[in-house]
């Protein structure tokens, strides 16, 4: 077999640059077709890089902690020979017969021109932030201090600091307080001038961030430091609740029919479609339904506009097995039916828990729904995922005793109820709204007709 160059692929909008965590094949390995060789970590997510056909890995070209660009090699390829070791890796325009075949994915994106040289910027800052090569590159570029970077409040997974947010911060660099990513396009409001500054600092100091206490492990203690995912977790919630207040709005739901017809139909459904269907799905099309209702629940918030997105896209939070949480997200969920939002779901779970989503999987939700009742939770108080405005909390199903109302007079029976929770953003979703939502979608899960197909 010839030569093969594998390059660097394209792993999302936006994303120029990779770190190489850590190689999995040795020089002189046998690989097989799609066999993870490397893995890599861009600003959204840690992923692997599989050999596009089966041969040896006759070298690599990069090493552990390297940045490398999308679309640059990184390894060879070839017979267990060594045939064609040493050519050099072919330009994306030419081919001919005699070159070795090269995997085209993407070409890199250029990073901003320098107009100023600072020091190197740590790959991760004393709160744990974690940023990108191409982040770093235009921090040390513009002379951004690793301080400056470390009080922008990311947009990006786990709050990371975007390219986006630094390019967005850096024409305001001075004239507004680090972490306002986003500037309305509308004239300011004048503020009157304070009466008097404190004696102890002078007007112009910034307000200082507060600081978490420090805690001090004692005797016995065990120290854990987080794993990178955790990290970004720790970030985002926290960026989260700082940058949207947030209410929650509660309401029981009388699900007896959705549970009884899904136990009636729950093995016809496998066999027809080899497919198990869980709740997920269900409450994923009630919650459709509502957004199609009620779209400015659909919405992002950019400093004073509102973005009302076009597409609803899902996330559907997912515990993975290390306890950490990961939201694959199920893009434009309203045009599938309740069979593919099954096999939707049923895939991304079972992909996310075996570490093999893809960086656009877990990008570009609009609204998200997290099962607390998976661990037996009959309710919770979800944390926003940003940039969205809101998220639905689904509680454990339990039997409980109700009150029925008939033509013959009340009653009391057993039922299956739940609780939804929805968390939503204050600052464009009123009470009202937030209100009716949820209570909307709980009524498109009582009115589930027990007759119904599937």
């Amino acid at each position: 077999m010839s030569q093969i160059d594998i390059l660097l692929p394209k792993m999302g909008e936006s994303v120029a640059e990779a770190t190489i965590i850590k190689w999995l094949k040795n020089e002189g390995d046998r690989v097989e077709a799609d066999e993870p060789i490397v893995e890599i970590a861009t600003d959204k997510v840690d992923s692997e890089v599989p050999a596009p056909e089966a041969g040896v890995l006759l070298k690599r070209l990069v090493k552990d902690g390297d940045v490398v660009k999308v679309g640059q090699p990184i390894a060879q390829i070839g017979a267990a020979n060594g045939a064609g070791t040493g050519v050099s890796a072919p330009a994306p325009a030419a081919a001919s017969n005699g070159a070795p075949k090269a995997i085209p994915l993407a070409a890199p994106v250029p990073s901003p021109a320098p107009t100023a040289q600072s020091g190197p910027v740590e790959r991760t800052g004393p709160s744990g932030k974690f940023y990108s090569p191409l982040v770093r590159n235009i921090a040390q570029n513009e002379g951004v201090s690793l301080q400056e970077l470390e009080a922008i409040a990311g947009s990006g997974q786990g709050g990371r600091v975007t390219k986006k947010d630094i390019l967005d911060y850096l024409p305001n660099r001075g004239t507004q307080e680090a972490g306002t990513s986003a500037v309305s396009s509308e004239p300011s409001t004048p503020v009157p001038a304070p009466v008097a500054a404190p004696a102890s600092a002078p007007a112009s100091s910034p307000k200082a961030e507060p600081q978490a206490p420090k805690v001090l492990p004692g005797e016995g203690d065990e120290l854990i430091e987080m794993d990178r995912m955790r990290k970004l977790i720790a970030d985002h919630m926290v960026m989260s609740k700082r940058t949207s207040p947030h209410v929650t709005s509660f309401v029981e739901a009388d699900v007896t029919n959705l549970v009884l017809w899904r136990e009636k139909v729950k093995k016809s459904f496998e066999q027809r479609e080899g497919e198990k269907i869980t709740f997920t799905p269900i409450f994923i099309m009630a919650i459709v339904q509502a957004i199609k209702e009620m779209p400015m629940i659909n919405v992002q918030v950019d400093g004073y506009n509102i973005i009302k997105k076009k597409d609803i896209n899902v996330g559907m939070a997912a515990a993975l097995p290390s306890g950490n949480l990961i939201v694959p997200v199920i893009k434009n969920a309203d045009r599938l039916n309740l069979v593919g939002l099954t096999k939707k779901v049923n895939d991304l779970a079972n992909r996310a828990r075996a570490g093999k989503l893809t960086p656009d999987e877990i990008s570009g939700g609009t609204y998200t729904v997290t099962n607390v009742g998976t661990f037996g939770n009959v309710l919770g108080t979800p944390v926003i995922n940003q940039p969205q405005v809101a998220i639905m909390a689904t509680g454990a199903i339990r039997k409980k005793p109700a009150v029925i109302e008939t033509p013959q007079g009340d009653m009391i029976g057993i039922r299956h109820l739940m609780f939804l929770s929805h968390s939503y953003d204050h600052r464009v979703v009123d009470g009202a709204l937030g209100g009716r939502f949820v209570r909307r979608v709980a009524d498109i899960l009582e009115g589930w007709a027990i007759d119904q197909s599937f």
